[in-house]
């Protein structure tokens, strides 16, 4: 298996730069299959050339990051995968009063603030024209989900379900349904990163993360006052676009051979049950005012009255010079079209049978 330049430059985007501490633990959750081999060399080059700059960033930014006081109350974009959380994050991070992870961050969080004048110049010579798991138009500064930079830094994401696709339902409910106060520092640390990488000048912090839908315990724990904007979509749509991601990004990324379509269909279901599950326990823990729920097609249908409706129920300060900035941001995705989901006729049969 040797992958093509196009695809190489989108694996070290999706998963490249893991720290070596990263991809050893790996090991005691999954093993690599034999002709995946060249992904894990690309995963660990890679890694293994940005560790010093890694240690550089310790030792330069140890005293910053023990006096960073990230804002306690973060915008935070929940809701399956594949319910429009990408473009409501577009969105938001379009108002220039908006810190939020980006491609330039998430490839290497652990080397980012060393890297900084370097890693965009380079992101976006490398980078493909579209995102390679559903052809939307991406970037070097456009926001990325921090559950794939967090996978540089800790086998406890849903990532690791991507990588050892095998065994994704034991991998979800151990680094999605549940979590470790080792995570929760490496969160911590994340989002002190993130801030001190994106925040200069800024009002506010936004993250993305689907898996955070059912971690509302430990982000109210981390921040108090945390502002949740739920997106949710009819459940066969967004599962059975979530199986053709799962598959692409398994061939990308993954260390196993990728399941068949009909095996995805049946894991991805069943965790998208779990994950609304542990958000609807959770949600009453919300105080009230920093909740608001959102419908993907309202999103779709109607972004800029969307975005307002949230700025206004969060309480977000700045409506009046972001609304600019988030209307170019609409306008230039007018073009886009998103792509037709189509399945195996047996795994639709099965998803059909499952949510329908």
């Amino acid at each position: 298996m040797v992958l093509p330049l196009s695809s190489l430059s989108d694996a070290l985007v999706a998963g490249g730069c893991i720290r070596p501490t990263t991809l050893l633990a790996g090991l005691r959750h999954g093993t690599v299959s034999p002709r995946r081999f060249p992904v894990a060399l690309l995963l660990t080059a890679s890694g293994l050339m940005v560790e010093p700059f890694a240690w550089l960033q310790t030792l330069w930014f140890q005293r910053r990051m023990k006096t960073c006081a990230c804002p306690d109350d973060p915008v935070v974009v929940i809701g399956h995968w594949r319910s429009g959380t990408t473009y409501l994050h577009q969105l938001l991070a379009a108002d220039p009063a908006a810190a939020t992870a980006r491609n330039h961050f998430t490839i290497a969080p652990q080397a980012a603030l060393v890297l900084k004048p370097v890693l965009t110049p380079l992101l976006k010579w490398v980078m493909t024209q579209h995102r390679p798991i559903d052809a939307v138009p991406w970037g070097a500064e456009d926001p990325q989900e921090d559950e794939v930079g967090l996978a540089r830094l800790t086998m406890d994401t849903n990532m690791v379900g991507v990588a050892f696709p095998q065994n994704y339902p034991r991998h979800f409910r151990r680094a999605v349904l549940n979590s470790t106060p080792e995570f929760e520092q490496t969160l911590l640390r994340f989002t002190q990163l993130t801030w001190l990488h994106e925040g200069a000048g800024k009002t506010h912090l936004v993250i993305k993360n689907s898996a955070h839908t059912a971690r509302i315990v430990l982000l109210l724990r981390l921040f108090p006052r945390a502002r949740f904007v739920y997106l949710h979509r009819r459940p066969i749509d967004s599962v059975r676009s979530l199986v053709q991601v799962k598959q692409r990004l398994a061939h990308l990324v993954g260390l196993q051979e990728p399941p068949s379509s009909l095996q995805q269909v049946e894991q991805t279901a069943a965790a998208h049950d779990q994950l609304q599950e542990a958000f609807a326990r959770s949600r009453p823990l919300i105080p009230k005012g920093q909740l608001v729920e959102i419908a993907y097609d309202d999103l779709v249908q109607s972004p800029l009255i969307t975005l307002q409706r949230i700025y206004s129920a969060l309480q977000i300060s700045g409506w009046d010079s972001a609304r600019e900035a988030i209307a170019a941001r609409i306008a230039k995705g007018t073009a886009y079209q998103a792509e037709p989901v189509v399945l195996e006729p047996e795994a639709e049969q099965r998803l059909q049978a499952l949510l329908s």
